[in-house]
């Protein structure tokens, strides 16, 4: 498409946009007030030298989904996800294999051939019988129909709903399988990107679930670095590094002497006025509660490691279990335990130091590397099955080549 094609009216009417809500004041106190924690709570980073001396072990989970049409109704279609450990700053084994290289543990489906509805719904119904997901389903006892938010038929309707419904099934399965694991004792950390207000599934469950995670002292954390709060927060952002940078960081009393050591972080609980704002409508999604809203999350933005001048980049929105953040939440109470929080977000600074994506927990961006289905699916997938048909089919060279054709590279 030619630049001329787009009206410069459209472009300016985008600007004017993300110009506005970028620099929306909320009226947020820049100095924190330690009695309130909608306010920023400014803490010194965790020391380099003791990131991993500690031994709470830190899993991470991730899932992916692609697929692949092809010109004559054919369609390979693949969901996985999956989780790795790490323990004093060493990824540990979590699968039975003997490679040297993958220590992480994912499930993958049998059913990836996709040509119509009943091929959608036995891969539907394939995602009920995996191990994990089998697991969940008893834990909670109940009817699928009745935990999740769509019909079976609703979900079916099409390739890529199925498949963003079992990837987030799958992923929350497995939340359950850590917790469940030997190894896994009270205090390690489950680390998950995204939020814990998952939309294919009914609140009631996942509350359950976030209970009996904070019973058993595991604790959990949704990190991401993209979301519409950030956005919203622009401006406070920006006037939290004026502060910081300007004022705070000369008088503080660092415990480090290495001037390149001296970081502070912070962290604040994200305030229903700009919930209400980055999710217009969304009522379910603000709502902080265990009933009527979406999930078992309280929504934080945090800054995990300080980098001087990149202000909304480093900066994450971490969704923590409701029930570590307002033990009393089930009897109506609102008061957040900030003794436990603030230990939360001290501990993850240990994930965020001289990494590739700074602020951000490396388990995270790990378990996204060994789990994604890059873009080379396509064809690592047609290769595998060309090979299979041929040696295994014995089709003919010509025949399989022509099930595989796209007549887009063509032109």
């Amino acid at each position: 498409m030619s630049k001329k094609e787009i009206p410069d009216s459209a472009i300016e009417a985008v600007a004017k946009h993300i110009n506005e809500r970028s620099n929306k004041p909320y009226q947020i106190p820049i100095v924190g007030i330690a009695e309130n924690i909608e306010t920023p709570q400014y803490f010194e980073i965790h020391s380099f030298d003791q990131i991993d001396d500690s031994d709470r072990r830190f899993y991470a989970i991730d899932g992916s989904y692609n697929s692949q049409e092809f010109y004559n109704g054919l369609a390979i279609a693949i969901y996985t996800a999956g989780y790795i450990c790490y323990h004093q700053g060493k990824q540990i084994r979590m699968n039975s294999d003997d490679d040297p290289v993958i220590l992480g543990k994912a499930y993958y489906p049998e059913n990836i051939l996709v040509t119509n509805k009943e091929l959608l719904e036995s891969m539907y119904d394939e995602l009920l019988s995996l191990a994990p997901v089998k697991k969940l389903l008893e834990f909670w006892n109940d009817n699928p129909e009745k935990i999740f938010e769509w019909k079976k038929d609703l979900v079916c309707k099409n390739l890529s709903t199925l498949l963003s419904f079992c990837q987030e099934i799958l992923e929350i399965a497995l939340i359950l399988e850590i917790a469940e694991l030997p190894d896994t004792k009270p205090g390690d950390f489950i680390l998950r990107d995204g939020s814990l207000r998952p939309l294919q599934i009914d609140q009631l469950y996942l509350v359950r679930l976030g209970k009996y995670l904070h019973d058993k002292g595991i604790i959990i954390v949704a990190i991401t670095k993209q979301s519409k709060i950030k956005m919203e927060l622009s401006y406070t952002f920006k006037q939290i590094d004026i502060y910081l940078q300007n004022e705070l960081k000369p008088k503080y009393p660092f415990t480090q002497t290495d001037p390149k050591r001296k970081k502070l972080c912070c962290w604040f609980e994200v305030s229903t006025p700009v919930l209400i704002e980055a999710y217009p409508g969304g009522g379910q999604i603000y709502k902080k509660g265990t009933s009527g809203g979406r999930g078992f999350g309280l929504f934080m933005a945090a800054r995990l490691d300080y980098v001087e001048k990149l202000q909304n980049y480093d900066w994450v929105i971490a969704d923590v279990n409701i029930f570590d953040a307002i033990p009393g939440v089930e009897n109506g109470e609102i008061n957040r335990n900030q003794e436990f929080l603030e230990l939360i977000f001290r501990e993850l600074t240990r994930l965020t130091q001289e990494h590739y994506i700074l602020g951000y927990p490396y388990p995270l961006a790990e378990v996204h590397n060994f789990i994604s289905l890059k873009k080379n699916f396509k064809e690592e997938i047609v290769n595998r099955l060309k090979y299979s048909l041929y040696k295994n089919q014995q089709m003919d060279n010509v025949d399989i080549e022509n099930l595989f054709l796209d007549t887009h590279d063509r032109f």
